[in-house]
């Protein structure tokens, strides 16, 4: 598959998790929640590390790169999204994460040398900018549903989304070089998840009240818990992983941002309502940015 598949397949998969996390993200707290999915998303990747032989790629100095990414993208960057999700909602919460897109084009033309010209740069422009109208339009005057709701200052909300988005990037992109010389993916995933679970053991060890539950772990909320680590972090983010080894790391970015417009039809469903009018326009926008840019790449 092509990498900019593989990139909204990831994306698919981030739209259906957030489903699956948002009740127990409010219920059990941002913090908690991460820490209790980067256990399953590690148990499960670890499974499929050594059942596939995998983990006989990794050595010493791709540890090391390794969990410093995940430090930056999973512990920082997932709590502060989950945090920014429980303030805003996951539409809105959606909407800030997807400018990841933005940092992630320019930070590879900064520091990896891609440029993204022309017609694939047009394409990339309607994508983004078809996302965030999705978003920021897609909702309708009389939408009274509880994830709609601010908790909290709307300015730290914001800020974490974007906080998040910036932490994505970054963690995303400083794995490109090591991705291309042909380490799994799925054990570098489970490294990645497995330092970013430590950080969390040392935050909880800490003893900072933050970083305790809110309400104790029920079976239904360990199912929705595991289901989110599952298609989210050992799926997605493993095929985000394959996609940045064969793709440019700007593209995969801005293909991965489609999250908000997949999740669109999902809350159709929840809503048992039609989304606005500026979720369509926005929606249009980016299949004619993405028939762009796979067409002319």
């Amino acid at each position: 598959m092509r990498p900019e598949v593989l990139a909204v397949v990831a994306a698919a998969c981030w739209a259906v998790s957030s489903l699956f996390s948002a009740p127990p993200a409010q219920r059990l707290g941002a913090v908690a929640f991460s820490r209790w999915r980067m256990l399953f998303a590690s148990s499960l990747l670890w499974a499929l590390a050594l059942v596939g032989g995998g983990w006989r790629t990794l050595d010493v100095a791709a540890i090391g790169l390794l969990g410093l990414s995940g430090v930056v993208g999973i512990f920082i960057g997932d709590t502060a999204l989950f945090a920014c999700m429980n303030r805003l909602g996951p539409r809105r919460s959606g909407v800030l994460f997807a400018t990841h897109a933005l940092f992630s084009a320019v930070l590879a033309w900064l520091f990896l040398g891609e440029v993204i010209w022309g017609w694939t740069l047009l394409g990339s422009g309607l994508l983004v900018g078809g996302v965030m109208t999705a978003v920021l339009w897609g909702k309708r005057e009389d939408e009274s549903h509880g994830w709609e709701q601010t908790r909290g200052r709307l300015a730290v909300g914001v800020a974490l989304g974007l906080v998040a988005a910036l932490c994505q990037s970054v963690a995303t992109l400083m794995l490109k070089p090591l991705m291309a010389t042909g380490i799994d993916a799925v054990s570098a995933s489970a490294v990645r998840m497995s330092l970013a679970l430590a950080a969390h053991g040392v935050l909880f060890a800490s003893g900072w009240s933050g970083a305790r539950a809110r309400s104790a772990l029920r079976p239904g909320d360990a199912a929705l818990v595991f289901l989110s680590a599952a298609v989210a972090m050992a799926l997605g983010m493993t095929l985000i992983l394959y996609a940045m080894r064969h793709g440019q790391a700007g593209l995969v970015a801005v293909f991965s941002s489609v999250t908000p417009v997949l999740l669109l039809p999902l809350l159709w469903w929840i809503y048992r309502r039609r989304p606005a009018t500026g979720a369509w326009v926005g929606a249009a926008l980016a299949v004619v940015g993405t028939a762009l840019i796979l067409t002319r790449s």
